[in-house]
């Protein structure tokens, strides 16, 4: 192995071994067998003095490659001097410093990726299962260094995680997500960073196999996220009428709240899925149900949201209250004008809705439509007002 100072360039050393390590020596060294400054400092040196006692280094006195310690899928831990032969004594300058290099497999060649005084150093940010070469370069206060030979290392196994589970949620993989959960390394209900369990982004997904193969796998059906929706209300939401269906079969309620205080119906409602709104009703879920915030019902969020006919007319023909009253008087139709929902209005107006009503603030439906400029709710009300005007004089 060649030696040279540490700036790179080479330089030719020679073995020796006929002295033992750290055994004084008396007297200049002889012109045959050069010795480095750095052999000189202390006797407790030797596991690396001796390196660089002549001008020829043999392959028995080459530095021993580092040690590997803990391996994971992503590190390797590596140690050297672990006799403590290389004391760190007087000024760093005096120090020995060493440098782990790590082999580019496609160049060939080697790169530093640690170099200092430390005898330990983590390599992180590997692939799972790869091969890695490393070689340990020790480096004398003079400057002059030597090699050690190449130790190969492969890291491990990516370990089974929550990571995996969600993963293969996310892309609808039926086969891997059975043998991750029989690997029994996972937790079913281990929720993913936004706070969804692999049950909610299924159900969220409509993807009804996975459903059910994490049901049977013991999943709660009735946890819920950070926001309190449970898997229900976002398959509810989402439009999947099997999924509904099974997790209903399974145990989910229908008189579950999120934070809002709303439920499974106020967010079908919101999604606008008439056939699983229908089921729902047909199921026993209560059509007047009001949130705990503003005590709006499922129609008056169709009034503030969407302004869905359709989803309205299904409530309506359910039950649904058309002259209910929100926490401040308001009514559906008061919510439909305010968000110039305006064949709403009309299907409201049409449906029984008392366009006379005030809330608690004395305000009607005109007045709303004026003071907010609903030019176009503001017309068919007043054009209303004027044909009932119109009919009473009749009357008379």
């Amino acid at each position: 192995m060649t030696t040279g100072p540490a700036d790179g360039t080479s330089a030719q050393g020679a073995a020796t071994g006929a002295q033992s390590p750290g055994e004084p020596r008396d007297g200049p060294p002889s012109s045959s067998s050069r010795k480095p400054d750095f052999c000189r400092l202390n006797g407790a040196h030797s596991g690396f003095i001796c390196f660089f006692m002549t001008q020829e280094i043999t392959s028995s006195s080459k530095p021993h490659p580092p040690v590997v310690g803990k391996v994971t899928h992503h590190s390797i831990e590596l140690y050297w001097d672990l006799e403590k032969k290389a004391k760190r004594q007087g000024p760093q300058e005096q120090w020995f410093r060493f440098s782990i290099e790590e082999e580019d497999p496609k160049l060939h060649t080697y790169g530093i990726i640690y170099t200092g005084y430390a005898t330990k150093h983590v390599v992180e940010g590997l692939e799972p299962r790869t091969l890695y070469r490393f070689r340990l370069k020790v480096t004398s206060p003079s400057g002059e260094y030597a090699y050690s030979p190449v130790v190969s290392v492969s890291t491990t196994r990516e370990p089974i995680s929550s990571e995996h589970l969600h993963r293969a949620v996310n892309v609808n993989d039926e086969d891997l997500l059975v043998r991750i959960l029989q690997g029994g390394n996972v937790k079913v209900d281990v929720p993913n960073k936004f706070g969804f369990t692999a049950l909610m982004v299924a159900a969220q997904r409509g993807y009804t196999r996975l459903v059910k193969i994490l049901i049977s796998h013991g999943t709660d059906v009735n946890l819920q996220n950070g926001s309190g929706k449970d898997s229900l209300m976002l398959a509810c939401y989402a439009g999947h009428l099997d999924v509904v269906k099974y997790l209903r079969r399974h145990g989910a309620s229908w008189d579950t709240r999120d934070l809002g205080g709303c439920t499974a119906l106020h967010w079908a409602a919101d999604g606008g899925h008439c056939n699983v709104i229908e089921w729902m009703i047909g199921d026993g879920c209560e059509v007047d149900v009001v949130d705990a915030g503003s005590r709006w019902t499922p129609l008056m969020r169709v009034s503030a949201v969407s302004g869905n006919q359709e989803v309205a007319s299904l409530l309506i023909d359910a039950g649904a209250d058309v002259n209910v009253k929100d926490k401040d008087g308001k009514t559906p139709l008061m919510v439909a004008v305010l968000n110039n929902h305006k064949e709403l209005v009309q299907l409201l107006l049409d449906r029984g809705a008392d366009a006379s009503v005030k809330n608690e603030f004395g305000k009607g439906v005109l007045e709303m439509a004026r003071v907010f400029d609903r030019q176009n709710v503001l017309s068919l009300l007043e054009e209303r007002k004027r044909k009932q005007m119109l009919k009473k004089s009749s009357i008379r």
